[in-house]
């Protein structure tokens, strides 16, 4: 079957969520508590040990199969604009946002600001300065390109993953 990495993503949440949910149901039923002198088959839950155990390896397969064609398509598949396959972005966008979250907080500060006071230098008429010691200015416009090449990234690998298909066998 043909899929895009977001269709692949929608039915390996929707394996997972079948997976647990027979895994829930067995938690539930796979054990039972009787009072001494109940009928316990009256209250006995329905369960199979064997046909529930074959139910979640038959799921279990299914993701291990799915998640292997989803990686296969990340470490073979490049995006647009980006010298770099998916893989390689799942990294680089992360690393990107790390930098622009620095960058924000750099361009933030004032060229000079008081130090905090220690407790014990109370008495003492020193005044302290923190100085910046950079160009705000370049780091407001280097934040700037980093958040506009993240968006682009970002927009660029979810048109790869929205539009761009690949064969799974599951």
């Amino acid at each position: 079957m043909k899929v895009t990495s977001a269709q692949a993503a929608k039915l390996l949440r929707k394996l997972v969520d079948e997976r647990n949910s027979i895994a829930s149901a067995e938690s539930r039923s796979s054990s039972f508590n009787a009072a001494v002198g109940e009928d316990i088959e009256s209250v006995r839950p329905a369960y199979d040990y064997a046909a529930t155990q074959k139910a979640i390896e038959n799921i279990e397969t299914k993701i291990r199969k799915l998640k292997h064609e989803i990686n296969l398509f990340n470490v073979r598949q490049t995006v647009p604009g980006f010298d770099m396959t998916i893989d390689q972005m799942l990294v680089y966008l992360p690393q990107l946002c790390r930098q622009r979250d620095k960058l924000d907080e750099m361009r933030s500060v004032l060229p000079k600001t008081r130090a905090e006071r220690s407790i014990r230098a109370t008495n003492i008429n020193i005044i302290d300065y923190t100085y910046a010691n950079y160009d705000i200015a370049e780091a407001e416009k280097d934040y700037n390109e980093i958040s506009d090449l993240l968006a682009k990234g970002q927009t660029a690998l979810d048109t790869v993953n929205n539009t761009v298909e690949f064969e799974i066998e599951i």
